[in-house]
């Protein structure tokens, strides 16, 4: 597995969560395992979204991809996304027991 986070600007939230949502289906399809989605606090429309994918492989060609950026032109993202590509090394997790 492997992460990716990405961060961009959307012009409306509800817009570009209305069009996210529309592709569930086509991002698991290429690979997509699962996807956190955070705002900057205090501005709903800075996103940062926290991926993982099945391979680094289809996760770098899904990112590049003519269609992923057509989408994201409909979603309304502002500018280029910052995106990177990420390996866990290590994990903590805590209980309400710790």
């Amino acid at each position: 597995m492997v992460n990716i986070l990405v961060h961009h600007e959307v012009a409306e939230y509800p817009a570009w969560k209305a069009v996210f949502d529309a592709a569930l289906d086509w991002r698991h399809k290429n690979g997509e395992r699962s996807a956190r989605i955070f705002h900057t606090a205090g501005n709903l429309n800075d996103l940062t979204l926290l991926f993982e994918w099945e391979t680094l492989e289809q996760a770098r060609a899904f990112m590049a991809s003519d269609e992923l950026k057509a989408r994201m032109v409909t979603a309304g993202v502002k500018g280029q996304p910052r995106v990177e590509f990420l390996t866990e090394m290590y994990t903590i997790r805590r209980s309400a027991a710790d």
